[in-house]
């Protein structure tokens, strides 16, 4: 196949399953191989387009910010995701997210001190850690001159695809137009907002996320409409880089464990390719372990893999195990249910890439109840950092794998938050009022939640304020 002139010699497509290895051009708009059906990576010839030799390369870039490229923390470790010229690339200044250190006494974990870290990603423009995988995926859209754009969302992906379709345009100059399907029902309207009002035309389909994602692709045929979800591999290039920004705040050294949610596995796909190449370039001795963090109500990877056995296996892993499992949900009509809007997702698209990097990363996978995710979402909360549901599902793992003994108290752990606090607000106010929108959760019927913060109703007198203070310090 010819490649255009414009695109970089040394990237192209590939199968992810060994035994098929199919390439494409990345010219090809294509999500699937279409000789056996598998998902395609975004592979580099690396004599062809050569990475630096340290990592520590990309931190002389912080002298160089401001030039927009070198200000992108995405596209200032462009040299690891060199799919397109540097003159095509889409940015707004994603990726200013920075490891942040936090004391285990604080959330009450036998961490050793120094060992527990954040990688806060709802500091991005939209609020999540979409914005590092929609930049990679709109640079491929302007690329290919496509002007029209499209996600099925739980909220995240529809939020940052409409932020960047209203800033983006094609190499005519002609706007993106985007469009984005979310469940009836089933966005937080923190996310639902970002969508409407940076003007995407947003389709509310009468089913789940996997129902949507159906549509969109299907739609996606007929209307040569650009699918901008995680099934895209151009995407989960641009998440790589949220590993980049973990090693430069650990100096360049691998941590002990990544810790992060699983919802259509994206995030967990894209760090398992990262540690791969970094490894396959001898930039770092060793890779992390992974712990991939279910909410119960949606825990098809962990019933999967940690139930059922089902395994990477040399890339021939076991399609009837996923069959009959997805088969029973369909029979039974199961759907996922979880106050993690982000992570409530049955089927999720990145399931084999997401097997791959638990066998190269020697991962782990475990499921938290929505009890679980609210109280330790409450606790990253008093320690300053404001996160979704879906986040904190990586602490109430963390905390699992620490009383099993499976995480030592010498281990150096990145428990990754992907999303703002202010993404789904009625959950955090639901919390600490024992009141959540569309349920009967009150007081009567809930144990009180130990780290709920309750406002204190009080009369419009000094004298009555005064003591609620006073009471309050007491």
């Amino acid at each position: 196949m010819i490649r255009s002139e414009s695109m970089s010699e040394g990237a192209f497509l590939r199968c992810i399953r060994p035994a098929c290895l199919h390439t494409y051009g990345v010219e090809e708009a294509r999500y699937d191989c279409a000789a056996c059906g598998s998902l395609l990576d975004v592979v580099y010839d690396w004599e062809r387009t050569p990475a630096p030799g340290r990592l520590s390369f990309f931190a002389e870039r912080w002298g160089t910010r401001h030039e927009p490229l070198d200000f992108s923390g995405v596209w200032r470790f462009r040299e690891l995701l060199p799919f397109a010229p540097p003159d095509k690339l889409v940015t707004i200044g994603e990726g200013q997210t920075l490891l942040q250190n936090v004391d285990p006494r604080r959330v009450d974990l036998p961490l050793a001190a120094g060992n527990l870290h954040f990688q806060y990603e709802g500091m991005n423009p939209s609020g999540s850690f979409k914005d590092n995988g929609m930049t990679a995926a709109f640079t491929m859209a302007r690329v290919l001159g496509r002007h029209r754009v499209g996600c099925a969302s739980t909220g995240n992906t529809s939020a940052s695809l409409a932020l960047y379709a209203s800033l983006a345009q094609t190499q005519s100059g002609r706007a993106m137009q985007a469009i984005v399907f979310v469940g009836a029902g089933k966005i937080a309207y923190g996310k639902l907002s970002q969508a409407l009002d940076y003007g995407a035309l947003t389709l509310q389909i009468d089913g789940d996320f996997d129902a949507c994602l159906t549509r969109i692709r299907e739609a996606s045929d007929r209307l040569d409409l650009y699918l901008m979800n995680s099934v895209n591999p151009f995407r989960l290039e641009g998440q790589k880089t949220i590993m980049y920004r973990v090693l430069e705040g650990l100096g360049w050294e691998p941590p002990d464990w990544i810790i992060c949610p699983g919802g259509n596995l994206g995030n967990s796909s894209a760090f398992g390719k990262a540690f791969a190449e970094l490894k396959e370039l001898g930039l770092i001795p060793r890779m992390p372990r992974l712990a991939i963090v279910n909410a119960a109500g949606a825990n098809t990877l962990c019933d999967l893999v940690s139930r059922k056995g089902l395994t990477w296996n040399g890339g021939e892993w076991d399609q009837s195990i996923v069959d009959a499992y997805y088969d029973a949900m369909t029979r039974e009509d199961r759907k996922a249910k979880t106050i993690a809007s982000a992570i409530e997702i049955n089927r999720p698209v990145n399931l084999p890439k997401a097997l791959r990097a638990l066998h190269a990363m020697n991962g782990v996978v475990r499921d938290v109840t929505d009890d679980e995710i609210l109280d330790e979402k409450a606790r990253i909360g008093r320690n300053g950092y404001g996160c979704e549901p879906a986040s904190a599902a990586s602490l109430a793992g963390l905390r699992k794998l620490v009383a099993e003994g499976v995480v030592s108290a010498s281990d150096r752990v990145v428990c990754v938050l992907t999303g703002h606090q202010l993404k789904d607000a009625d959950v955090t106010v639901g919390y600490h009022t024992d009141r959540y929108p569309g349920e009967a959760r009150t007081c009567a019927s809930q144990p009180p939640r130990p780290f709920a913060n309750r406002p204190v109703q009080v009369a419009d007198d000094l004298d009555a304020i005064c003591a609620a203070i006073e009471n309050a310090d007491a």
